[in-house]
Order: C-alpha cells, then structure tokens, then sequence
C-alpha cells in the first residue's frame, strides 16, 4: 500500500487560518465545529520566555489507524492507492467509538446529538484523483505546507513524526513529518529582572504589580488557551479553542 502525507513547518506557520477556511469552502461544510482542519493557537510561558504557539491538526492518516480498529461498523478504511483513512458515511452510526481512540481527535461531528455521524479530512482524495493536491496544501501563503509520497517528503525534510506538546507517535505512526519552530533566542542583551523592577513603577502612581512573583508565576486559569487541547467535550470548546482571534 502507498503512502502519502504531509509536512508541517511550524516555523512558518503564522496561525493565518487561510488552510482551514479553505477546507471548509472546499468540502461545503457549514459554519460550527464541523472542521475538517482545525488550528489551535496557544500560549505557554512568562515573561520574559512567553512563547505563542501553532499547531495544524486535520486527520494524519495514519500508518496504523486506531480508528479503523475501533469503528464497530466497518465504516471506516485506509484505502489503498494514497493511504487515506476514509469514513463511509453511509455504514456509520455516530457512535464516537473513532474520536475516542484517535489522540489527535481528527473525526469531527456537526453537533453534540446522539448518532451524528463521524466527518473528518479526506486527504482531498478528489483532487487527488484529478492530479492536484490537497487544497490546505495550496491555500498556505506562508508555504508552511507540503504533500506528496511520505518516504519523499521524509527524503527532503528529515523523518520527524513528533512535535512539542503533541501525543507520542509510535501509537499510530502518523503520515505526517514535522519541522518545529526553532528554539527562542534573545536577540537584545538586557536584565530581565531589572525591566520587571522598572514596570513595576509608575510613579507618582501606586504600582501595576506588588512583587516580581506575580510576573514570573502565572495563575492557573490566567490565560484562556495555555496548553494544546485536542480532545473537546463538546462542539462549543472545539470552536473555543479553535477560533480565529487574529480577526
């Protein structure tokens, strides 16, 4: 069976959602949590060592699909000419048997009611068939995105299935190769300690904040979107932690 994937370059990805909205308008979806492509956008971290973070999660079509194992109803399939985990919309019955073993939660429903059937990201097998790639691929403006035979892209961008933050790989052997973002430098010389101190005051004013501690030491719950979520209760947090608040 071949295998195709895709490369995701954290580095350049800008969190611009332009991937996401044209997977949507691609595949007609409405609007709501029904995502084929979701990207989280996330903050961890204190000053000075604040980091955002972006990640892109549309289904992984993995080598070994827990998926598949799980769906009771057969209506799920790793098809052999590009190796894309499929869903026969017609065979499913909306157990949710699929997200609950999938670790990147790629199977998506329309809403929250019982027997909703499983969606999730075809590999755009349809512009596969007719030789174009799939169209997050071409959407990106920041070509943070690549698609092709896995064993090329592992030629040309190294084999890393892993990412920060994400779950281990060795479990489903996800068709994906990854290059993270490069590690945070400082690139003007200063104290931080001391460019606290100096925020700290407002004379004549009373000071915005009573001690360093209270800089460095981030309550819990502070920051709305502090840690990568995949896995959502309910529709109403997939579009929570998926939202675009760049505008």
């Amino acid at each position: 069976m071949a295998q195709y994937g895709f490369f995701f370059d954290q580095s350049r990805c800008s969190g611009c959602h332009a991937c996401a909205v044209a997977c949507k308008n691609w595949h007609g979806l409405p609007p709501g949590p029904l995502k084929y492509l979701r990207i989280y956008e996330y903050e961890k971290g204190a000053f000075p060592d604040v980091r955002v973070h972006f990640q892109w999660v549309p289904c992984y079509h993995c080598d070994e699909p827990a998926c598949v194992a799980a769906c009771p109803s057969d209506a799920i399939y790793k098809e052999p000419r590009y190796g894309a985990v499929l869903i026969d919309s017609e065979k499913c019955d909306g157990c949710r048997l699929c997200y609950e073993v999938c670790p990147y939660g790629a199977p998506v429903f329309e809403s929250d009611e019982p027997g909703v059937p499983a969606q999730k990201c075809t590999m755009c097998i349809d512009r596969l068939e007719g030789g174009d790639q799939p169209l997050c691929v071409l959407a990106c403006p920041t070509r943070a995105l690549d698609f092709g035979p896995l064993d090329t892209l592992a030629a040309m961008y190294g084999d890393n299935r892993d990412l920060e933050d994400m779950p281990d790989s060795e479990t489903t052997r996800p068709a994906v190769i990854f290059k993270p973002h490069s590690p945070k430098r400082q690139l003007v010389a200063y104290d931080a300690q001391r460019a606290i101190e100096l925020m700290m005051r407002r004379d004549p004013l009373p000071p915005i904040f009573d001690s360093v501690d209270d800089v460095l030491e981030i309550p819990e719950g502070a920051i709305d979107r502090s840690a990568l979520v995949l896995k959502h209760p309910f529709a109403d947090d997939l579009i929570r932690r998926t939202r675009n608040d760049e505008g």
